[in-house]
């Protein structure tokens, strides 16, 4: 574990596209990520390696592991997850789960105090994940007041609050959160994948029964 006196943060996310950032001191000091949802495993590494070089930083001084714990479809949100836990193992950091969408909502409320939000995330098969927030509190972390769920497009909830369909989730946003949990002492969740519903690929129930048609 680093000696420094401020928590540095590695805040990764997989859930919708890939989000990777550095974040100490309230401050974002690195940032990368792309909306793709088709390679996280490809790009997760090199955008690690990415904000440790912008920020001019070394793996070891990393203190903790935000991880975006989901809601997200099977294959995407475990790239992220195992990443995250390998890397945390591999620095002696403490894992940090966290609520995808809180990281949306964040940044949103941020930008638009005293306001009310509804995230919204592709869940596939014409499915969409949802969570609402009231606002933020008072060490800046959005409150979440239902959710996360899943539902069809016409069976969203009837909210006033303003609906924000995203493709990303900034980690930055996360680590940023992240940080002002850890400042405030609030316990942080279970390290528990957000799934909502069982993968798309099953497993096998053995081995099919093969005909012999020849002696």
């Amino acid at each position: 574990m680093s000696a420094t006196t401020s928590p540095v943060i590695l805040a990764i996310d997989t859930s919708a596209g890939t989000s990777i950032a550095l974040v100490c001191e309230g401050t974002v000091l690195a940032a990368a990520s792309t909306p793709d949802t088709m390679r996280h495993a490809e790009v997760v590494g090199s955008m690690i390696a990415q904000c440790f070089a912008e920020a001019g930083l070394a793996a070891s001084t990393v203190t903790h592991v935000a991880a975006g714990m989901g809601p997200g479809p099977f294959t995407g949100l475990r790239v992220g997850i195992a990443a995250a836990e390998a890397f945390a193992l591999g620095v002696d950091a403490q894992l940090l789960p966290m609520v995808s969408h809180d990281g949306i909502a964040r940044e949103a409320l941020a930008a638009h105090p005293g306001s009310a939000v509804l995230v919204v995330t592709d869940a596939r098969r014409k499915e969409l994940y949802w969570s609402e927030y009231s606002g933020l509190d008072e060490n800046g972390c959005p409150t979440r007041v239902a959710g996360p769920a899943l539902a069809k497009p016409d069976e969203l909830p009837a909210t006033h609050a303003a609906r924000i369909d995203s493709t990303e989730v900034p980690a930055g946003a996360l680590g940023l959160i992240a940080d002002a949990m850890l400042a405030a002492g609030t316990q942080f969740s279970e390290a528990e994948a957000l799934y909502l519903r069982s993968p798309d690929v099953t497993l096998s129930n053995g081995p099919k029964r093969v005909v012999q048609w020849m002696k």
